[in-house]
Protein backbone atom coordinates (compact mmCIF):
# COMPACT_ATOMS: atom_id res chain seq x y z
CA UNK A 1 0.00 0.00 0.00
CA UNK A 2 1.32 3.39 -1.29
CA UNK A 3 0.24 6.39 0.82
CA UNK A 4 -0.76 9.76 -1.12
CA UNK A 5 2.19 11.71 -0.55
CA UNK A 6 4.92 9.01 -1.48
CA UNK A 7 2.55 7.91 -4.01
CA UNK A 8 1.80 11.76 -5.60
CA UNK A 9 5.00 12.82 -5.60
CA UNK A 10 6.07 13.03 -8.78
CA UNK A 11 3.20 14.99 -9.11
CA UNK A 12 3.88 18.12 -7.59
CA UNK A 13 6.80 19.84 -7.34
CA UNK A 14 7.65 20.14 -4.15
CA UNK A 15 7.42 16.74 -3.20
CA UNK A 16 9.33 15.25 -6.29
CA UNK A 17 12.33 14.56 -4.25
CA UNK A 18 10.46 11.64 -2.72
CA UNK A 19 10.50 9.99 -5.78
CA UNK A 20 14.04 9.10 -5.31
CA UNK A 21 13.96 8.56 -2.03
CA UNK A 22 11.14 5.77 -2.03
CA UNK A 23 12.26 4.31 -5.13
CA UNK A 24 14.44 1.55 -3.72
CA UNK A 25 11.14 0.90 -1.37
CA UNK A 26 8.71 0.65 -4.58
CA UNK A 27 10.59 -0.68 -7.44
CA UNK A 28 9.00 -3.95 -8.74
CA UNK A 29 6.24 -3.69 -6.65
CA UNK A 30 2.42 -3.67 -7.39
CA UNK A 31 0.88 -0.05 -6.50
CA UNK A 32 -2.21 -0.41 -4.09
CA UNK A 33 -3.45 2.94 -3.20
CA UNK A 34 -6.21 3.34 -1.03
CA UNK A 35 -9.70 4.92 -2.15
CA UNK A 36 -9.06 8.00 0.12
CA UNK A 37 -5.30 8.28 -1.58
CA UNK A 38 -7.54 8.76 -4.83
CA UNK A 39 -9.85 11.19 -3.56
CA UNK A 40 -6.93 13.08 -1.85
CA UNK A 41 -4.99 13.53 -4.93
CA UNK A 42 -8.57 14.22 -7.21
CA UNK A 43 -9.37 16.70 -4.46
CA UNK A 44 -6.12 18.34 -4.59
CA UNK A 45 -5.60 18.93 -8.51
CA UNK A 46 -8.88 20.16 -8.92
CA UNK A 47 -8.45 22.50 -5.91
CA UNK A 48 -5.62 23.75 -7.09
CA UNK A 49 -7.24 24.41 -10.66
CA UNK A 50 -4.84 22.02 -12.30
CA UNK A 51 -5.13 22.38 -16.62
CA UNK A 52 -6.14 19.61 -18.91
CA UNK A 53 -2.49 18.22 -19.85
CA UNK A 54 -1.41 18.45 -15.73
CA UNK A 55 -5.15 16.55 -15.14
CA UNK A 56 -4.44 14.10 -18.18
CA UNK A 57 -0.85 13.13 -16.77
CA UNK A 58 -2.24 12.69 -13.01
CA UNK A 59 -4.79 10.31 -14.53
CA UNK A 60 -2.31 8.03 -16.45
CA UNK A 61 -0.36 7.86 -13.38
CA UNK A 62 -3.32 7.22 -10.99
CA UNK A 63 -4.13 4.50 -13.44
CA UNK A 64 -0.63 2.47 -13.57
CA UNK A 65 -2.28 1.98 -9.47
CA UNK A 66 -4.83 -0.36 -8.40
CA UNK A 67 -7.43 1.03 -6.26
CA UNK A 68 -9.03 -0.33 -2.99
CA UNK A 69 -12.64 0.41 -2.76
CA UNK A 70 -14.41 -0.10 0.31
CA UNK A 71 -16.67 -2.78 1.85
CA UNK A 72 -17.36 -4.76 4.82
CA UNK A 73 -14.26 -5.72 5.56
CA UNK A 74 -12.36 -2.88 4.92
CA UNK A 75 -15.14 -0.99 7.23
CA UNK A 76 -14.42 -3.60 9.85
CA UNK A 77 -10.36 -2.94 9.93
CA UNK A 78 -11.15 0.27 10.26
CA UNK A 79 -13.03 0.42 13.25
CA UNK A 80 -10.66 -1.96 14.83
CA UNK A 81 -8.05 0.19 13.59
CA UNK A 82 -9.47 3.26 15.12
CA UNK A 83 -10.44 1.32 18.84
CA UNK A 84 -6.90 -0.03 18.73
CA UNK A 85 -5.75 3.36 18.12
CA UNK A 86 -7.31 4.91 20.73
CA UNK A 87 -7.11 2.62 23.47
CA UNK A 88 -3.10 2.89 22.93
CA UNK A 89 -3.30 6.42 22.62
CA UNK A 90 -2.02 6.67 19.21
CA UNK A 91 -2.58 9.63 17.02
CA UNK A 92 -4.71 7.86 14.51
CA UNK A 93 -7.23 7.38 17.06
CA UNK A 94 -7.98 11.01 17.23
CA UNK A 95 -10.87 12.70 14.41
CA UNK A 96 -8.93 14.65 12.33
CA UNK A 97 -6.76 11.55 11.23
CA UNK A 98 -9.87 9.85 9.30
CA UNK A 99 -8.22 9.41 5.92
CA UNK A 100 -4.58 8.48 7.36
CA UNK A 101 -6.91 6.05 9.60
CA UNK A 102 -8.80 4.75 6.21
CA UNK A 103 -5.28 4.37 4.36
CA UNK A 104 -3.33 2.61 7.19
CA UNK A 105 -7.02 0.02 7.59
CA UNK A 106 -6.38 -0.74 3.96
CA UNK A 107 -2.84 -1.72 4.43
CA UNK A 108 -4.07 -3.81 7.48
CA UNK A 109 -6.78 -5.22 5.74
CA UNK A 110 -5.00 -6.77 2.51
CA UNK A 111 -2.13 -7.49 5.45
CA UNK A 112 0.38 -6.01 3.74
CA UNK A 113 2.90 -3.21 4.52
CA UNK A 114 2.01 1.04 4.19
CA UNK A 115 5.02 2.94 2.64
CA UNK A 116 4.65 6.39 3.59
CA UNK A 117 6.86 9.56 4.49
CA UNK A 118 4.49 10.21 7.38
CA UNK A 119 5.66 9.53 10.39
CA UNK A 120 2.15 9.53 11.96
CA UNK A 121 2.16 6.10 11.17
CA UNK A 122 5.20 5.08 13.53
CA UNK A 123 3.89 2.69 15.93
CA UNK A 124 0.22 2.05 14.55
CA UNK A 125 -1.12 -0.83 16.59
CA UNK A 126 -0.73 -4.11 13.92
CA UNK A 127 0.86 -1.93 11.22
CA UNK A 128 3.79 -2.82 9.18
CA UNK A 129 5.33 0.59 8.16
CA UNK A 130 8.09 1.27 5.52
CA UNK A 131 9.74 4.60 5.13
CA UNK A 132 12.57 5.90 3.62
CA UNK A 133 15.82 6.36 5.83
Amino acid sequence: MVDTNVFGADLIRSTHRLVELYRPLLEGRRFLISFQTLAELRFGMHRRSWGERRLRRAEDHIARAEVVWPGPRLLDAYVRLRVACERAGHALGQPEHDADRWIAATALHLGIPLVSDDQLFTGTPGLVFETAP
